[in-house]
């Protein structure tokens, strides 16, 4: 009897397999009906539980037994995964496939520059290729799932997690996630090469209070809507299959248990039909968190409030089923829960075709995926200074390279490298030395990233001493960024800044190549050193694409995504601020500012040099007055006035003075990416509609409020072109 139902379920399964798709169809919905109809209640809550597969005892009698619905860290290898697969499909109950995910953040094999270095290429079409790339990699080793992209906007430095995301602004996080998103996906998850995004972590885990990771978030509903969600709304979209819930607290109630995040706004208001998968153990951490008491009551807290799978927990694993038996869980939730992850395993085509083919491997580190990583890492580097054009520099030049990230391999890689290798991964010394020849540069490291020894420092100054310019490569190791690395402090660690000192002192030319993961407090190095490179962690080709840009083989066109402090008590800091009743002016001193530092940025929100300059002229407005309903076109022309071509990234900014909520200085609604030859003039349009100048009042509706509004064209979010114009009633 019981092989007989078996057969039935798997005969209904196989009969439209190739009608799969993400969004529910009527046929979808009824192979998932009989698989339910099928399953035990343990059955039931196993496609809920999902574990790390390193760390799990008796793996395989737990998918024969049908106790797990998903693995992560598995090895990366397709045969490995394939047996798995196999005691899954073959050996299980019902067959049910597993779905293996794994933390694909910038890359799998092939190392992107981290996602807060990619978003500084104002690139929303690169960051979808590199997506794909890094889906391509992934999913020929089995994993069909990633945990990216993460999409919290982060206004706080401090916190570590700056590098995973597209820094501080929610529209530019939005076009991002979108991208990720697409990319990771492609035009169908069915597609062998496809895997499923995970936007995280809902929601506004970036606001952690102090910087510190996993910390509480106290923010307002019209903070959350304006600007924690709209990334999270950009990749739901997009389609994303899967949310990630986050760590923190939410006003009060832990993400993880945020019935009206996970259920009134994501499922009611945007109609996600996908499912919301924990962070690792963030149902167990409700008890810490002060939730719950038990383990049974978090996990009745979870599934209630819309976590549909726990990862690493044990919490579902454990419970599920008592607390159903018991009364005090509607087994219907639990139906629910099970359908939406099967709804994505469909369409993943996983039970078509649940095995990995070994062939697509030869995809992994291809020539066409090193040059897209190089190209990726030279749009990403942002320059910041470069007095008296002292780059780029001369190829003929002697050179000293100088700091201890200068021949650091994995420092280039930063946080959630996947399974990128140190081996793989070109250094700025290297690739230094394979543009100019092995003996052309002399290198010194001068101290250790985070060491209080100076006796290094001679030797660098003697070979500083020696040459024509000194490369300083300083900044932050790799796990110095990412998750659990909040700092305190954000100046250069160590006695780095020390170094940097001496080096300035021989007289010697320096350029401060920057090697980090966040926005970094450098007032001395700002005011002292004559060049200023930010090269961030920039993955597999990090050396050759600064070198690149170090001797003028490339024009660097990057823009901050993220706000440079000049001091670490100014965060959080970021560009879109509200104005206080009393605003910095001048001198006066009962203004919002400090009395020993400046209110504003070392370098602002969308800052970036080029080796060519742009002018901007001639802004126009297609109409002095609109409808609320309406659109207006805002335009200005831009100019290439240096002596080589270059990127120019043309930021649009806007601002509603005065309105029923109180509105930020400035809101960027709008950027083009252009190159111009040089002396070439092109003019650059933005079109600004009811979705751009809109607000969320105090009864959370969506409206366009009468009254004037203020506009800019500029090259970043401190400059521009001025324009107003008015909203009629």
């Amino acid at each position: 009897m019981l092989f007989k139902r078996q057969l039935s379920v798997l005969i209904i399964l196989a009969a439209a397999a190739h009608a799969v798709s993400f969004h529910k169809t009527t046929g979808l919905e009824k192979r998932i009906d009989a698989l339910l109809s099928a399953m035990t209640l343990e059955e039931k809550a196993g496609q809920l539980v999902q574990y790390s597969h390193p760390d799990l005892r008796n793996a395989e009698d737990r998918i024969r037994e049908g106790r797990i619905g998903s693995l992560l860290n598995i090895p990366a290898d397709a045969e490995k995964a394939n047996r798995l697969q196999a005691v899954a499909v073959k050996e299980s109950r019902l067959g049910i496939p597993i779905l293996f995910g794994f933390d694909v953040i910038h890359g799998f094999r092939t190392v992107f520059p981290i996602p807060l270095a990619e978003s500084c290429t104002w690139d929303t079409e690169m960051a979808e290729q590199n997506a794909r790339i890094a889906a391509r990699e992934a999913a020929a080793c089995g994993v069909r799932w990633s945990f990216a992209p993460m999409v919290d906007v982060a206004r706080d430095p401090r916190w570590g997690r700056i590098a995973e995301g597209a820094g501080e602004d929610p529209f530019l996080g939005a076009a991002f996630a979108s991208a990720r998103v697409k990319g990771f996906q492609g035009d169908s998850l069915s597609h062998p090469e496809s895997v499923a995004a995970c936007a995280k972590h809902f929601v506004a885990y970036g606001g952690a209070e102090g910087g510190r990771d996993y910390n509480t978030v106290d923010c307002s509903e019209l903070t959350l809507r304006n600007c924690y969600l709209p990334p999270f709304r950009a990749a739901v979209d997009a389609g994303a299959a899967t949310l990630m819930s986050a760590f923190n607290d939410l006003n009060g109630v832990p993400a993880s248990a945020n019935a009206f995040t996970l259920t009134t706004i994501l499922r009611q208001e945007w109609g996600f039909e996908g499912f919301v998968v924990s962070d690792w153990n963030s149902i167990g951490e409700l008890i810490p968190h002060g939730a719950a008491a038990l383990p049974e009551e978090a996990g009745l807290l979870a599934i209630r409030a819309g976590v549909d799978m726990d990862m690493e927990g044990g919490v579902y694993d454990r419970h599920l089923a008592g607390l159903v038996r018991s009364g005090k869980l509607d087994s219907a939730l639990v139906d629910l829960a099970v359908r939406r992850i099967l709804r994505v395993k469909f369409a993943l085509g996983l039970f078509d075709n649940p095995y990995t083919d070994p062939s697509l491997a030869r995809s992994i580190l291809s020539q066409s995926h090193l040059n897209q990583a190089l190209e990726s890492a030279r749009r990403s580097i942002v320059l910041l200074k470069n007095e008296k054009d002292l780059l780029p520099l001369n190829k003929k030049a002697s050179i000293a390279v100088v700091g201890p990230l200068a021949d650091n391999r994995r420092g280039m890689l930063g946080s959630w490298s996947g399974r990128g290798s140190e081996k793989e991964t070109v250094s700025v010394l290297e690739g230094i030395r394979e543009k100019l020849g092995n003996s052309a540069a002399v290198y010194a490291k001068g101290c250790d990233v985070r060491g209080v020894s100076r006796d290094g420092f001679e030797e660098a100054m003697r070979a500083a001493g020696q040459a024509d310019v000194v490369i300083a490569v300083l900044g932050e190791s790799a796990d110095m960024s990412g998750e659990a690395g909040s700092r305190s402090d954000l100046g250069l660690p160590g006695v780095q800044e020390d170094l940097l000192k001496a080096l300035v002192e021989t007289g010697t030319p320096v350029v401060l190549v920057l090697v980090n993961g966040r926005p970094l407090a450098l007032p001395w190095a700002a005011e002292h050193v004559p060049a200023i490179l930010e090269t961030w962690q920039l993955g597999i080709q990090h050396g050759r694409a600064a070198a690149d840009v170090l001797f003028g083989d490339a024009n660097p066109s990057g823009k901050l995504t993220a706000s440079f402090p000049r001091a670490t008590g100014q965060v959080p800091i970021y560009y879109n601020h509200k104005n206080t009743g009393r605003p910095p002016r001048g001198q006066f001193r009962f203004g919002s500012t400090y009395i020993d530092c400046l209110p504003t940025p070392l370098f602002p929100f969308g800052f970036g040099l080029s080796y060519t300059a742009f002018a901007y002229a001639g802004l126009r407005l297609s109409a002095e007055t609109i409808l609320p309903s309406g659109s207006i076109e805002i335009s200005a022309e831009v100019t290439n006035t240096g002596n080589r071509s270059g990127d120019e990234i043309v930021q649009l900014y806007m601002r509603d003075p005065a309105a029923s909520v109180t509105r930020p200085v400035r809101e960027l609604r709008g950027f083009q990416k252009i190159r111009l030859q040089p002396g070439e003039t092109r003019t650059v349009q933005f079109t600004l509609g009811p979705n751009d100048l809109g607000l969320y009042n105090t009864r959370m509706e969506w409206v366009v409020e009468p009254g004037e509004f203020m506009v800019w064209i500029g090259q970043n979010s401190a400059e521009g072109l001025e324009g107003r114009f008015k909203v009629l009633e």
